[in-house]
């Protein structure tokens, strides 16, 4: 009996190594652009500590929002054994915003990656459409997990802050995109969508009456979530809302073992005026 007990925790330690080898660290975070106007928020006296959550937290993969190119260097130079994917949003390389994915090396092989331009003419550097107030982008890479084998997609945005029909168009328009690019294959969606769930791109994101629909990592954590609801804080003492505008989504294929928004402080201060979301995610 006692050596059919020990068989059966050996077995069972087995299968939880084999799980916990599997998982992936998953992170979106909008950076806030560097602004000198920020004052003692100004990207120079946050950019050590939002390399530390990154850090901290063993992100295999990591969605980046509102990154200009100075700062993508500097998170380059602080994560150095990840490399990213992606480029600004006003040409594709270095000029604007960049919506890019930062993604461990040591974990993950970069297999294929490209950007597109939430507009009705995705493929032109630059452009935008409906009422849009700024040029949006969605940066995809395509990686082979080298622990697993296991091959999955990203998919990394920052949807407009004040276009109605834009922050509509641009949730269709990512589903079409999610579903043509990674087709049967698992994506997982990060980014600042800047609507709250019951808002309408939310909505039309995860109407499970949509074939294309995504789902919210958040709900099917088996641990819960951990941490405040809301993730835009806007270097106030706390988060502004209940309600979260910084989403980890998937299509299909994975298993959400936790979910969390991360609220450190320094002193009072935030890395940034959104809260990072992290997610433990196991690919199916």
């Amino acid at each position: 009996m006692m050596k059919k007990i020990l068989v059966h925790v050996v077995a069972c330690f087995c299968t939880l190594q084999l799980a916990a080898q599997d998982e992936l660290n998953v992170m979106t975070f909008n950076i806030r652009l560097d602004l000198a106007s920020d004052s003692l928020n100004a990207w120079q006296y946050r950019k050590d500590k939002a390399a530390s959550q990154v850090l901290f937290h063993d992100v295999d993969i990591l969605g980046v929002q509102e990154a200009l190119n100075n700062q993508m260097l500097d998170l380059q130079a602080a994560l150095k054994d990840y490399r990213y994917t992606g480029g600004g949003r006003e040409d594709g390389k270095t000029k604007g915003e960049y919506s890019a994915i930062f993604y461990n090396t040591k974990r993950l092989e970069l297999l294929n990656s490209s950007t597109f331009w939430l507009s009705l003419t995705p493929t032109v550097p630059g452009s935008k459409s409906w009422d849009a107030a700024i040029t949006r982008i969605v940066t995809w890479a395509k990686f082979k997990d080298k622990r697993t084998g296991k091959i999955f997609f990203h998919f990394n945005t920052h949807f407009d802050h004040m276009g109605k029909i834009a922050r509509k168009e641009s949730a269709s328009m990512l589903l079409k995109a999610v579903d043509s690019i990674a087709g049967k294959t698992t994506a997982i969606v990060t980014g600042d969508f800047n609507a709250f769930p019951a808002d309408e791109p939310i909505q039309v994101i995860v109407d499970q009456q949509t074939p294309l629909h995504l789902t919210d990592s958040k709900p099917l954590s088996i641990e819960g979530h951990y941490g405040p609801t809301g993730t835009f804080n806007g270097f106030t003492s706390k988060e502004t809302s209940n309600d979260p505008i910084d989403y980890i989504f998937f299509n299909h294929g994975v298993k959400v073992y936790k979910h969390a928004t991360l609220s450190q402080s320094w002193s009072g201060r935030f890395s940034s005026d959104h809260f990072p979301v992290w997610a433990k995610l196991m690919i199916d």
